[in-house]
């Protein structure tokens, strides 16, 4: 049966083959999405880890919004949630409210993922574990029986650990890596680069944490930075200052990308939403709901460090107008060749952002509009201008906005506890440990923070 799409309701995971000429029609592509599907496996320490918890959600989370066939939980127990991004809840409840479902026995036709220590049938299908340790988080093949401490580690290592499995298997039902399932796959956030597998006894303990922040869009960038603000563990959140900006409304697009955004949200005000959201949680929040430009200026109360997740050039080209002392800028790539790219700017740096993006505006993606689903699409008698629009719109998936996430909050933490700055870090998602970075001179972070949560 062939379904109505437009620019606002295209799924945006479905649009890579639809680009890449895989899929003949937009049916087939989310036929293909609803072949995908994900086991995850829980050990005992799921019960009171407040890492493997978040690992587990943000995996769920991530993984439901691509592999359309399901994403099941083997051996979730009767516990509580222990994990801040999901207070007052049992692990039932969460899974379930975040599209899993917890089952008795795994789906053997599909590949399978490992939290804690837990036996797992045999199986052709890829096994990874899920795996992290003070900075660094990642993923490796099940059957080389190795695992990271999973003890002490920063909160965003165990998230960064999940998305990464994500992709691994993304990249395994896409069949566009055969390297998928076969190989080791991570970051380390205080030394980018540098062999995550390895023990870094250069990473310090996180003590304190930032306390007033701008977000400038609440796309799947903006919402992945949300989540992973709630895993941090501050000792007061009501503390915390949010200056939430987005002046657009949630469209069943963003559901395929964005870790915020539910089918029950749609039309809403992203801003409102993710307030909503950040505020059950404790944050304080403030909504700045007009379109990000030169003419947003930042009051001196106002938070001066900014988190950047925009893709649009002239917006980007005006990041240092408003005069915030910081700002952490990601960007994704968005075609069939470039869609698992990342690139984190930081400003002040040796470039303005008006130089790097003014020669940007206006440029737009490769054509894709001869593809067989776009010419499908046409025959079923799609305008134009519809054509053209839909054509526009980037590929998108969730886990590379996670990751990006991580890396982005993970610049700040690394600031604030004397870690080398860069103005410029840039890797693939298809290569965690191919990453470069451009180091950069910082003062002391002074732009307020508070002190961690002692358990």
């Amino acid at each position: 049966m062939t379904q109505t799409v437009d620019a606002n309701t295209l799924h945006r995971t479905a649009k890579y083959f639809m680009d890449n000429g895989r899929a003949e029609s937009h049916d087939d592509a989310m036929a293909l999405l609803n072949s995908f599907g994900l086991n995850i496996f829980v050990g005992s320490e799921i019960v009171n880890s407040i890492h493997h918890q978040s690992a587990l959600f943000t995996l769920v989370n991530i993984a439901r919004r691509t592999f359309l066939g399901g994403v099941q939980v083997v051996g979730l127990p009767n516990a509580r949630s222990v994990s801040p991004l999901a207070p007052n809840a049992s692990l039932e409840e969460v899974v379930t409210e975040l599209g899993g479902r917890g089952v008795a026995e795994a789906n053997p036709d599909w590949p399978s993922a490992v939290l804690g220590g837990v036996d797992v049938p045999v199986s052709q299908k890829p096994c990874w574990q899920i795996t992290w340790s003070g900075w660094k988080g990642g993923v490796i093949p099940f059957r080389d029986g190795l695992r990271l401490s999973e003890n002490d580690a920063i909160t965003l290592a165990p998230l960064l650990a999940a998305a990464s499995c994500a992709a691994e298997a993304f990249a395994y039902h896409a069949a566009d890596n055969n390297m998928a399932g076969r190989r080791s796959s991570g970051l380390s956030l205080w030394n980018p680069g540098r062999d995550w597998l390895l023990p870094d006894t250069t990473e310090p303990d996180v003590t304190s944490l930032p306390s007033h922040l701008w977000i400038i869009g609440l796309g799947n960038l903006g919402q992945a930075f949300a989540w992973c603000l709630a895993s941090l563990p501050y000792e007061d959140r009501s503390l915390v200052r949010l200056v939430l900006n987005d002046f657009d409304c949630i469209a069943p697009s963003n559901e395929s990308t964005s870790l915020l955004s539910r089918h029950v949200d749609m039309d809403r005000k992203k801003a409102r939403v993710v307030a909503e959201w950040l505020e059950k949680r404790g944050f304080s929040t403030f909504l700045e709901e007009r379109r990000f430009g030169e003419w947003i200026v930042r009051a001196p109360d106002e938070p001066s460090v900014a988190l950047c997740g925009v893709d649009n050039a002239l917006a980007r080209a005006a990041l240092e107008k408003p005069g915030f002392g910081l700002v952490v800028e990601a960007g994704l790539g968005g075609g069939p060749e470039a869609f698992r790219s990342i690139s984190v700017h930081t400003f002040p740096a040796s470039r303005s952002a008006e130089e790097i993006w003014s020669r940007q505006v206006g440029q737009g993606e490769a054509n894709v509009e001869e593809r067989p689903a776009y010419q499908a699409l046409k025959r079923q008698g799609f305008d134009s201008c519809g054509l053209a629009q839909l054509a526009s719109r980037t590929v998108g998936v969730p886990f590379v906005g996670a990751i990006a996430a991580c890396l982005v909050l993970a610049e700040l933490l690394r600031r604030l506890h004397g870690g080398q700055a860069y103005e410029l870090l840039s890797n693939s998602v298809s290569a965690l440990e191919d990453t470069e970075v451009v180091p950069i001179s910082s003062k002391t972070y002074a732009f307020g923070h508070l002190s961690v949560a002692h358990h």
